[in-house]
C-alpha cells in the first residue's frame, strides 16, 4: 500500500513547556539540547499564559511544566496559575531541588494537578553521585512527602542505566514507600548529552532481559497498589517506538526561548525551520510550521518503512535517533531490526566503559 500523500492533521493532546534550561543537577544523561537557552532569552510570564490559552484552544488537555528545573523560575506559581486558568491539567516535572515546601504549597493553591519527581537511585550515595549533587536524594524524599501531604498525585521517574538497573525492585519499593501512585521505569534515551556518556551508561543485554522480566513480576505483585510504566530500552528493542506518538501528531514542545518543536530533541536535526511563539500563534505553528510538516504522516518515508505494515504504528521510529546514527533523518530508525543500519545499534550497545561521568553543567 502506498504511503498517504496528505497527512491527517490531528489535534495535539499534550504540551511540554520547557520553562528554563537552568538546573542544579548535572545528570550524565540529560536530554536537553547541547546548546542551552540562556536565562535572558526565556519567555516571560505573559507569553506563557498566552501559549497555554492557545494550546487549550487547539485541543491540548495537559501541560507538563518542565526544564531544566522549573523551580529556577521565580514566576513558576504565576505560570502554573495561568495553565490552570486555561483549563489545562498541569504536571510539574521537577528534580525537587529548588522547590521549597512554601513554593509547593503556593503551586497547589494555584491549581497544580500533579507532580513528577526524578529519583536517580534507591541508594542515597549512588543517587547523589548520578545526579552530581550532594544531598539531592534527601531533598527529593522530603518534597515527595510534602506532595503527598498536600493531596497531590505523585509519580516517581526512575531513569535506568548500567549503574542502577539491578535495583529496579528497590526503586519500585521506594516509590511505594513514598506513596506514589505511579513509577516510570525510564531507560536512558541516547540523545544530546547522554551520547557523551553512552558507553558508561549502557547496560548489558542480560541486564535488560532480567529487568524486563522483573518489571512484569513487580506489576503482578503490586497490581492495584501502584502503576508501573516501563518500556524496553531502544538499543535492545526489536522495533522502534513511535516518537511522541508520531511526529507532529499528538504533542508539541515549547523551548525556554519560544521555539516550538515536534519532539524534545528535534533541534538536533540540521536544516529544520522551527517557528517561534513570539512571531506565530500555536495554531499557525501546528498546521504550517515547516518543521512539523517535515516528517508528519508517511509520505516522507523510504524503504523499508514505506512498505512496512507497521508504518502507521511506529511511524518509522525516532527521527532524531535516525539522524544521530545514520546521518539521514528520513532513514528508518536503526533500532528496528529491519533497518539496513541496525548493525550500528548492536555495535554501540556492545561498547561499555567504566569511565567517570561527564556531568552536565550550565
Amino acid at each position: 500500500m502506498a504511503a498517504s500523500a496528505t497527512p491527517i492533521l490531528h489535534k495535539p493532546l499534550g504540551l511540554l513547556a520547557e520553562l528554563t534550561h537552568r538546573c542544579p543537577l548535572g545528570c550524565p544523561y540529560c536530554s536537553n539540547p547541547l546548546a542551552l537557552d540562556p536565562r535572558e532569552g526565556e519567555l516571560d510570564t505573559a507569553t506563557w499564559a498566552r501559549v497555554f490559552g492557545e494550546a487549550a484552544a487547539l485541543g491540548v488537555l495537559q501541560v507538563h511544566l518542565s526544564g531544566g528545573e522549573p523551580g529556577a523560575r521565580r514566576d513558576l506559581v504565576d505560570i502554573t496559575a495561568s495553565a490552570h486558568a486555561a483549563g489545562l491539567y498541569s504536571n510539574l516535572i521537577t528534580s525537587a531541588v529548588g522547590i521549597t515546601e512554601k513554593t509547593l504549597g503556593a503551586l497547589a493553591a494555584a491549581g497544580l494537578d500533579h507532580v513528577q519527581i526524578s529519583i536517580q537511585d534507591s541508594e542515597q550515595r549512588s543517587a547523589d553521585r548520578i545526579a552530581g549533587y550532594d544531598g539531592a536524594f534527601a531533598r527529593k524524599r522530603a518534597l515527595a512527602a510534602e506532595v503527598v501531604r498536600l493531596g497531590l498525585p505523585l509519580t516517581v521517574n526512575a531513569v535506568m542505566h548500567r549503574a542502577n538497573i539491578e535495583r529496579i525492585g528497590e526503586m519500585v519499593d521506594l516509590a511505594i514507600a513514598l506513596d506514589a501512585s505511579r513509577v516510570e521505569i525510564a531507560h536512558v534515551q541516547y540523545y544530546g548529552w547522554a551520547i557523551k556518556n553512552r558507553a558508561t551508561l549502557m547496560p548489558t543485554r542480560e541486564q535488560v532481559e532480567r529487568a524486563a522480566a522483573l518489571v512484569e513480576e513487580l506489576r503482578a505483585r503490586h497490581h492495584g497498589r501502584i502503576v508501573i510504566d516501563a518500556v524496553v530500552p531502544d538499543y535492545y528493542a526489536r522495533y522502534p517506538k513511535p516518537c511522541v506518538g508520531g511526529w507532529g501528531r499528538r504533542s508539541l514542545n515549547v523551548t525556554p526561548a519560544g521555539k516550538v518543536l515536534p519532539c524534545h530533541a528535534a533541534e538536533s536535526i540540521p536544516g529544520l525551520e522551527f517557528w517561534n511563539v513570539r512571531e506565530h500563534s500555536l495554531a499557525e505553528i501546528w498546521a504550517h510550521s515547516p518543521a512539523f510538516n517535515a516528517f508528519r504522516g508517511t509520505s516522507w518515508m523510504k524503504e523499508p518503512c514505506v512498505s512496512c505494515p507497521r508504518r502507521e504504528q511506529d511511524f518509522g521510529g525516532c527521527r532524531c535517533q535516525a539522524f544521530a546514527l545514520t546521518g539521514d533523518a528520513a532513514a528508518a530508525d536503526p533500532v528496528c531490526h529491519l533497518s539496513p543500519e541496525h548493525g550500528r545499534v548492536a555495535a554501540l550497545a556492545a561498547v561499555r566503559e567504566d569511565a567517570p561521568y561527564e556531568y552536565r553543567r550550565m
